[in-house]
């Protein structure tokens, strides 16, 4: 896989207008100013911010005028577009207190000899009430009104404020004042970055692209987010990290591959074979490895691994495991009555409301759930090697 392709490709969720004609635009040679905005409304950057962030830096590689703009503008409307509540305005000082550490953690996958930062407040502040009014007059309060979110607080009576209409059209602005080629971020941006592909076209007659990323999904299969708190921190201790990828669904690990490690797409490949007839936890454990020493290095990484095994595998995992084999996929309750690993279903029940079963270190909250290859747990010290044939 070439460069750009790997662009256009991976972990990229969609290309507006289309991906034909960005791939043309690539090729063609010109330099493209390229940029992704983040509002510092807290203190610290995940892993799922990393995704847009590993694109930048995909077309800084490749030369392109790349701009990583902080928003410490329009963080004093507040950006509602995941949100199913207004949110809270920041001042200035909050802002640049949020931002101190940014910098120091998006390093981590920037580099910024090749990126460079500017704050959105440098041209919005300028901008006039006749300015403004201007602008907005290229969109229309039906755009906004008719967003899921939005409507759906319209539908429940709850505010929407009108300070809220102009996040779009200010972020808009943002491309239009760096003559943006193309705007990077994740698809709850979707709609942001479309105000500035209208304003390239209405005031500049210009093609603009809108690149998105996929939303990464925290180790309970939800979204990263601080608000749910399972969020893995680019300052969390590389034991945490490797801790909390380990915890990760098993369904997650092509994705994490994919989305927030450098491994080539060629050794991703291996690893989907890999894991068609080998325990996830292997892979898991590789997965886990990589994260943290592309964070924070090789020692790290390896002092992780090292720490995790003899604290919760070694200690926990028999060196020989009872082995059942099934010759077909069947729901928990079942196989472990049919194997007679448990007595009875109601048996099976009472122990996942106790947590007493987990497959692949996750808990069986489900009876319903299917039955997987990999390690299952029964109590405290019983564990067997489920083969789905």
């Amino acid at each position: 896989m070439d460069k750009i392709d790997e662009i256009l490709t991976r972990a990229t969720a969609n290309i507006i207008p289309g991906k034909s004609e960005l791939e043309k635009l690539l090729n063609s040679g010109k330099k493209l100013n390229v940029y992704l905005g983040i509002d510092p409304t807290s203190t610290k950057i995940h892993l799922g911010h990393t995704v847009g962030l590993r694109k930048l830096q995909q077309f800084a590689a490749l030369g392109h005028n790349v701009t990583f703009v902080i928003g410490d503008f329009t963080a004093l409307i507040g950006d509602t577009s995941d949100k199913d509540s207004e949110r809270p305005s920041l001042s200035k000082e909050e802002i640049e207190e949020n931002f101190k550490t940014y910098k120091k953690q998006a390093e981590k996958v920037l580099d910024f000899s090749k990126v460079k930062i500017r704050y959105n407040s440098e041209w919005l502040k300028k901008l006039s009430f006749e300015d403004i009014v201007k602008l907005t007059q290229h969109f229309s309060a039906g755009d906004f009104t008719s967003r899921e979110l939005v409507r759906k607080r319209l539908n429940e009576g709850k505010k929407v404020g009108l300070h809220e209409f102009l996040y779009p059209v200010m972020q808009g602005y943002d491309s239009y004042f760096m003559d943006t080629d193309i705007q990077v971020g994740g698809t709850d941006q979707t709609f942001n970055m479309q105000a500035g592909r209208t304003l390239q076209n209405d005031l500049r007659h210009k093609e603009s692209f809108v690149l998105t990323t996929p939303i990464l999904e925290g180790p309970d299969g939800r979204k990263m987010s601080k608000s749910w708190g399972n969020a893995i921190w680019l300052e969390d201790k590389p034991n945490d990290i490797y801790a909390k990828v380990m915890a990760v669904e098993d369904n997650l690990i092509i994705t994490y591959f994919t989305l927030v490690t450098n491994v080539l797409s060629s050794g991703i490949k291996e690893y989907e074979e890999r894991l068609k007839t080998e325990n996830p936890i292997n892979i898991k454990k590789e997965l886990a490895f990589e994260i943290v020493k592309e964070l924070h290095g090789q020692k790290e990484a390896e002092e992780a691994q090292k720490e995790f095994e003899s604290r919760v595998q070694n200690k926990e995992m028999p060196e020989e495991k009872e082995k059942v084999e099934f010759d077909r996929i069947f729901t928990t309750e079942e196989a472990l009555v049919k194997a007679g690993l448990v007595k009875s279903k109601s048996e099976v029940k009472r122990l996942i409301e106790q947590g007493g079963i987990t497959l692949n270190n996750k808990t069986v909250s489900d009876p319903g759930s299917k039955i997987e290859n990999g390690t299952l747990k029964i109590g405290k010290r019983r564990y067997i090697e489920i083969v789905i044939k």
